[in-house]
Formats: C-alpha cells, structure tokens, sequence
C-alpha cells in the first residue's frame, strides 16, 4: 500500500490541508478537527478502500481505518497537512472550542469518566462472576453453588473483595480523574478522595441508619459541630470537590512565592478543600446527588414499560450526540446503591440498543452488493453484538439510514420488554451478548429474551424498509423512463 497516496486522497475529499485545523489518531482512527465540515466530499471518502468508515461527534471528524494501518497513514497525513505529530489530548482541546456550552459539559465528563470505566468495568464483571456463585436457585433449586460446593466459599469471597475496592473507593479514582481535568495536581485531586472514604469516617451506607438512631459522629471545632461521614461510592460530592480544589491550587500557585511554594500551596490547597467538603460540598452534593438517583428512579417506575421504550428508542441518537457519557455519572450511583435502587435499569436499555445496532447490521449484510459494504458489515455487527457499537452505527447504519431506522426500532421493543419485566444490572460490563453476567441473577432470562426481541425486530425492520426503499427507486426509475 502506497500510503502517501491514500493520505492524499483522504486529505483531498477532506477538503484539502486548510480545511484541517487539527490531527491525530488512536488505535484505529484518524481524529481529526476540520475548519468546515460541510465541504466534505463524503462520496470520494467512501470509495477510498482503506477508510471502513467514517463519523462526525464531539467537535471532531473521525475517520475508521483499522489497527496497524492507521498510524502509518496518520504519519505521512502529519507530513503532507504541514500540522507534524499531534496528540489525542491536542485534538481534544481543539475539538472543544467548536462545541456548545451543553455539549462541552458533557464532554467533560467523559473525560473525567473514561479513563477509570476499566477499574469500573473489571470490578463490576468480578462483581457478576461472584453473584453467579452466590445466587440461589441459579443452577440447583433452593441453592447457591457456594451452597452446593462449600469448598468454593472462601474463592466467592476473595472474589467479592476485589470486586467491590472499586466501588468503595471510587472517590479516589474520580478525585484523580477530576482534579486532573480541571487542571489541578492529580495526587492531591486522589487524596482528597481518600481523606472522603477514610477509616475513621462513619461509613457512607450507614449513614442513614446513623441517622435515624441519632448516632452521627462530629467534630467539634471550636463549638462547630461537623459530620464525620465517609463518601464512599458516591460521584457527584467528590467531582464538585475535586473542582473546587484545582481551582483553590490554582489560586495559589499564583500568589505563593516560588520558594514555598512546594510546602505552602499542597498543604493550604487540601486543608481549605477538605474543610469546605465536610462542611458544605458534601452534605449539599450527597442531597444533590440522592434526589437525581430517586428522581430516575421514580421516573422508571412511574413509566413503566413505555418509560423503557421512549429511552430505547432515543437511545441510538442519544449516543450520536455524545450526551450518553453523562449516564455513567447516573449509572455509578445506581450501581453503589444497589440495596436502595436494586441496581441499574439504564444498562439492560444500552444492550438492547448495542444489539439491535448490530442486528440491523447483519441485515445490510445479507441485503447490499457492494463488497467493501459487506466486509465492514460483517466485522461491523459481531461487534456490535458484542457491545462495541461504533463501527455498526456510523460505518454503516447511518450512512444507508434505514437500518438506522430498524435498529431504533429493535431497541424500542428490547427496551419495553426489559423494563416490564424489571431488569436490572447489578455491575457493569460489555452492553451487549456479553452483558449476562452483569445482570441480576433472576431477570438474567428476561435480559436473553430482551436481546432476542431487539435482534429478531431489527433485522426484521432493517429488511422491509429495504425493500420499500428498493421499490421506491425502482418506481422513481419507471417514471424517469415514461
């Protein structure tokens, strides 16, 4: 492969090297930053063999090429736009000045989110493999396996272990994560987090049986009573806070002379922060944080089934827009509170999107001539299946629209069905066929059958609006020729 020629073409259809304001690329896309998208020449983009796709979001154009070619073609693209190496977090600020107020809300917390969701996702499916040994009436009736094989017990609580450190310290990961966003020290940003989930605090889950008996544990400082209470698997409380303390380092990396400020800045920075969470952050964002948890949850069981089937529907455009990376924030909490919420509705709803995505997929695969169509459908819909929806959506549903249109459908109907009969994910993992295991042992069937109503929908749909959309251009051709 000539790729200084295929840079050149993609650089072309592009709009040529002043369209390009910004370039880099991750493990199989360019991402890129383009004065005007509009001009564009999508068609000659299309026809290029090497680009599997290609898809606009969060301010940047992407560009799917593949693992082990991109960054070949990135480096003779860097060349030709005259831009040189850039980084994924370069392109990223760009990005983000041609985003609205909304949209770079949302974008900041992906930023704070996606780079702990491994921890999350790895607790979360050891969280699953221990609910599988423990859950009654899974695999013999009236018992668990750790019932059945006692000898297993001690493996089922090694595992248990593991798989709630992430949860219970979370505000460590998110205080990092966040201090690190907004531009402050990220270890002060992970100390924070630990002073909020440290061993002498009242432990957040029994801070409402704390409550009710009038057994809270303060300080007393100078006649100021404060709480001593952890924040243990909470968000919101930990994200304001850890913004609070970028901005008070800030602050004084400003006005502290160089020579102290080593000493000076840490120690005022987590002691002024620190204070400021126990005393007005964290009782404000715990309440803040409660009323969002008790609002979804409300709203899931006042709406019942046509709840689950407006989100199921919408959730495909939803994830266009990017405005899915807040339900993470949402869905942690869900998650952390399993005893109050019972777990995470928004999960089953992201697979049965995931999976119709990937149904309407394999229909194009079976309905399109065009070879270059046909192997990105393929690889593109076992994807999907799998929980990795990029590809499908914007490599080929999109671009053809209907099986968009089908797999909105599929997921409409998946979604229904899974919230009628309450489906619930107790811990995250792949949103997709692998998702099994992070689901509520006795819903685990409605979750199969759910996936089966959004793939046999979606591929139905995707196939006769094929059809219809075939016979309106054959019509429109007979009418040409009279």
């Amino acid at each position: 492969m000539d790729y200084k020629e295929v840079s050149q073409e993609i650089l072309d259809a592009l709009g040529g090297k002043d369209n390009v304001s910004a370039a880099s690329h991750c493990a199989t896309r360019l991402r890129l930053v383009l004065n005007d998208e509009s001009i564009v020449d999508q068609e000659k983009l299309d026809q290029i063999d090497v680009v599997k796709g290609t898809f606009s979001t969060g301010g940047q154009f992407q560009v799917i090429i593949g693992s082990g070619t991109v960054n070949k073609v990135y480096a003779e693209f860097a060349k030709q736009t005259g831009l040189g190496e850039m980084s994924t977090s370069d392109v990223k600020k760009a990005s983000t000045k041609k985003l609205n107020p909304l949209q770079q809300f949302v974008k900041m917390l992906s930023d704070i989110f996606v780079p702990i969701i491994p921890a999350i996702v790895a607790g979360g499916l050891l969280m699953g493999i221990n609910n599988l040994l423990t859950a009654p009436d899974l695999f013999y009736e009236g018992q668990s396996l750790i019932q059945a094989f006692p000898n297993i017990k001690d493996l089922a609580a090694l595992i248990n272990t593991f798989a709630n450190a992430a949860f219970v310290f979370l505000p460590i990961l998110i205080g990092f994560s966040a201090t690190q966003r907004f531009g402050g020290n990220a270890f002060l940003g992970a100390t924070l987090g630990m002073i909020m989930v440290h061993p002498d605090l009242l432990n957040g889950w029994g801070y409402g049986g704390a409550l009710v008996n009038g057994e809270i544990p303060v300080w007393n400082i100078f006649g100021y009573e404060i709480e001593k209470i952890g924040y243990q698997g909470t968000v919101l409380p930990v994200l304001v806070a850890s913004y609070i303390l970028a901005k008070v380092e800030q602050f004084f990396r400003k006005i502290v002379p160089a020579a102290l400020d080593n000493l000076l800045t840490p120690l005022l920075t987590l002691f002024i922060t620190g204070v400021l969470t126990f005393t007005l952050v964290g009782p404000l964002t715990r309440t803040a944080g409660n009323l969002v948890t008790d609002g979804m949850i409300w709203m899931y069981d006042t709406t019942g089934f046509i709840g689950g089937a407006i989100l199921g529907l919408l959730y495909a455009p939803i994830v266009i827009t990017g405005m899915h990376h807040s339900f993470i924030a949402v869905e942690t909490q869900l998650l952390t509170d399993i005893a109050k919420t019972g777990g995470s509705f928004l999960f089953p709803l992201a697979a049965m999107s995931n999976v119709a995505q990937g149904a309407a997929t394999l229909a194009v695969l079976l309905i399109v001539k065009n070879k270059k169509m046909k192997g990105v459908a393929s690889a593109a819909g076992i994807s999907a299946l799998l929980g990795i929806t990029e590809p499908a959506m914007f490599g080929v549903n999109l671009k053809l629209r209907y099986p968009f249109i089908g797999a909105m459908v599929g997921s409409c109907a998946g979604g229904a069905f899974v919230t009628f009969f309450k489906t619930k994910a107790i811990a995250l993992g792949a949103a997709g066929l692998p998702g099994i295991i992070s689901i509520k042992p006795d819903t685990i069937l409605f979750y199969v059958i759910g996936m089966i109503i959004s793939f046999v929908v979606a591929f139905a749909t995707t196939m006769i609006l094929s059809k219809r959309k075939s016979n309106a251009v054959q019509q429109e051709q007979e009418r040409e020729v009279a």
